[in-house]
């Protein structure tokens, strides 16, 4: 009898195209992906340098001195974390032929790459274990809520003029700002925001009835409720509500191009109860991804207090 190779405890069900596509995917539900610009890189854990040269190139004559620049150096650790996620399916899949078995693995496929992306965000975001909504001992500081902490207080009524304090306040550190990441209340807030006349005109339209503008004053932006995930109930904590910053130059991320696929039969791989009793089976990917702030002074956070009780 032939071997049916979807039985197997460990095998590689996703092709390389395949790992690329779901990483595609990535591009089009990650709000960290969609506003940096960057094709993620396979890597395997990589160190980014960075320069910060203050000052100017200086004229020198013939037979001067050289005068010398003032300078920055320091690097940055980009390390893979492994991601997993996983789900049940009846054990008939077991004997399916590969046409009846391909729509199974298209739609764990496309969910996969949409639990990856949410991960992406809010580990990079937050630092949180997305399964748990706790700090994750991995990431440690590895995270903007953690790293960026030049923030202005979010203010609905005028949520536009906190936009453009946090612009200046990028801009006055001679940084660049591309990229606007929003939580689905703060663009709610934006779409509220009538003309300063009097008149009842919105005056950002884009925003109104869930409007997710994919550009805002020359920057990229994104709407996600990622930026809110896990958002503190304790009071004096602050949450995030939007982030504005270089996302193209000062962040970077990426993947390893190895990607493990398996299909369990036995156990209780996920707490629910044994796979044989359930007539059950697990399908299960792990991903390692990572991601690295280069520069803590090209973003600015704009959050809100949780108020006391």
């Amino acid at each position: 009898m032939a071997e049916n190779n979807k039985t197997t405890t460990s095998t590689e069900l996703f092709s390389p195209q395949q790992i690329g596509e779901i990483f595609n995917r990535v591009a089009g539900h990650s709000t960290i992906a969609a506003l940096s610009g960057q094709s993620p890189i396979p890597f395997a854990g990589v160190e980014s340098y960075v320069f910060t040269m203050d000052g100017e190139a200086a004229i020198v004559g013939e037979g001067e001195a050289k005068p010398a620049g003032e300078a920055k150096f320091s690097k940055v650790l980009v390390k893979p974390l492994k991601v997993v996620y996983q789900h049940r399916l009846t054990d008939e899949f077991k004997y399916m032929a590969d046409e009846a078995a391909l729509p199974y693995l298209e739609a764990f496929m496309d969910g996969f790459a949409k639990k990856i992306a949410r991960a992406l965000d809010i580990m990079a975001f937050h630092g949180l274990n997305p399964a748990t909504k706790e700090a994750s001992e991995l990431i440690g500081n590895n995270c903007f809520d953690k790293k960026i902490t030049e923030t202005v207080d979010f203010d609905a009524a005028n949520a536009d003029d906190n936009i453009q304090a946090a612009v200046n306040t990028v801009q006055g550190k001679d940084r660049y700002t591309n990229g606007l990441a929003m939580t689905p209340a703060f663009a709610t807030a934006m779409g509220n925001i009538k003309e300063k006349t009097g008149s009842k005109v919105p005056l950002y339209p884009e925003f109104r009835f869930g409007g997710h503008p994919q550009t805002f004053g020359g920057m990229k932006a994104d709407v996600n409720n990622t930026l809110a995930f896990g958002a503190s109930t304790k009071a004096g904590d602050k949450n995030d509500e939007a982030i504005i910053g270089d996302f193209q130059n000062a962040l970077k991320w990426g993947y390893t191009n190895s990607m493990k696929t398996e299909l369990i039969e036995y156990g209780d791989p996920d707490g629910q109860g044994d796979l044989k009793n359930h007539n059950q089976v697990v399908l299960r990917a792990e991903a390692y991804i990572g991601w690295g702030i280069l520069d803590n002074d090209s973003f600015v956070r704009i959050v809100k207090a949780v108020p006391t009780a």
